[in-house]
């Protein structure tokens, strides 16, 4: 059914078409009847799945990606397809457009997106505000970043205002400086300026006493130089874990016309493509850092064994985002039940 549906749906503009469906959601599931069907359809109830970490219950550890639903307006929505959680954002201090349109392009060859987007979203003010609405206990996580007018050195108060917006109203936090879309942003997951950023928000966490868990998302186009120092800074900061992976910038191994690609311009590659790459990174993390760092792998996942690859190199919650466009809503399922 949902192949059938996908095939009129990728005839449109992704970006257009994503409101569209998550708007149709939001109507529909206001049904109660409807929203009953969904989560009979979708949802998956089953103790063995439920996985515990930094003193949160999550019922399934399968979770939707940041960037799907940036400004948290389809939390409960999402919520009655099955998701362990959810990760809205990234968030910044002031709304944004983002990127020039069009910015969001699929390759279903390679079954990836292409995306550019730069963080568009409506200010962390307003996602707060939702999520102080929302009818649904779902674990929620908060992605955080900084406007794309704030040079780096001054990328400490953009976080530190997101985090403190966003502190009683999610349930963990993920630094995002990985993104490709943003200028410059990935210089900040360089030792020194991230270290700073860091060991700043711990601070600002110690002082609200509640003590949120603090991820870090990286790119998975890292040297093992690079990651070594990751480990470093997580260790020193003593943040609770890593989100891998962001979207790659390397166009390599794709099947789907270069001249098509290049066309498409620049943008991070998500989707099957960094698939390996993620999966890499997750494993010599886990292995370097003696299983200590708790990970939630994103990149390439699919199906159930997807998942379950990157839970064996060491992760221990998976995300889908890609894989959520081209499987459709019994993503979440499929997985749990073949877990």
């Amino acid at each position: 059914m949902y192949s059938l549906i996908k095939f009129f749906l990728f005839k449109k503009d992704p970006e257009v078409v994503h409101y569209w469906v998550m708007n149709q959601l939001k109507k529909w599931s206001a049904n109660p009847i409807v929203k009953s069907i969904l989560k009979k359809n979708f949802a998956v109830e089953n103790p063995q799945l439920e996985r515990k970490l930094w003193g949160l219950t999550f019922k399934n550890p399968v979770g939707l990606a940041a960037g799907f639903d940036k400004d948290a307006k389809f939390t409960d929505e999402l919520a009655g397809l099955g998701f362990g959680f959810i990760e809205i954002g990234t968030l910044t201090p002031v709304a944004q457009d983002g990127n020039d349109k069009p910015r969001l392009f699929r390759l279903p060859k390679d079954k990836a997106l292409i995306n550019r987007m730069g963080f568009n979203n409506g200010g962390v003010k307003a996602a707060a505000e939702r999520l102080r609405h929302r009818k649904s206990d779902i674990i929620i996580g908060g992605n955080i970043g900084k406007n794309k007018i704030t040079e780096n050195e001054n990328a400490t108060g953009d976080y530190e205002i997101c985090f403190r917006e966003l502190y009683d109203v999610v349930d963990y936090f993920t630094v995002n400086v990985s993104s490709p879309n943003t200028p410059n942003l990935r210089a900040l997951q360089e030792k020194e300026p991230l270290e700073k950023l860091l060991g700043r928000l711990q601070i600002i966490n110690s002082e609200l006493g509640k003590s949120k868990p603090i991820l870090l998302k990286i790119a998975p186009d890292l040297t093992l130089e690079q990651l070594d120092d990751i480990i470093d800074i997580v260790n020193t900061t003593k943040i609770q874990g890593v989100v891998a992976t962001n979207t790659t910038i390397s166009r390599a191994g794709l099947t789907t016309n270069h001249a098509e690609v290049d066309a498409m311009g620049a943008g991070g590659v998500s989707g099957l493509p960094v698939k390996e790459k993620a999966t890499d990174v997750i494993r010599y993390i886990h292995q370097k850092s003696k299983g200590t760092i708790p990970i939630i792998a994103a990149g390439g996942i699919f199906t159930a064994a997807d998942a379950k690859e990157k839970l064996d190199a060491g992760a221990s919650l998976v995300q889908v985002y890609t894989g959520f466009i081209y499987e459709g809503p019994r993503i979440v399922k499929n997985i749990c039940e073949g877990l």
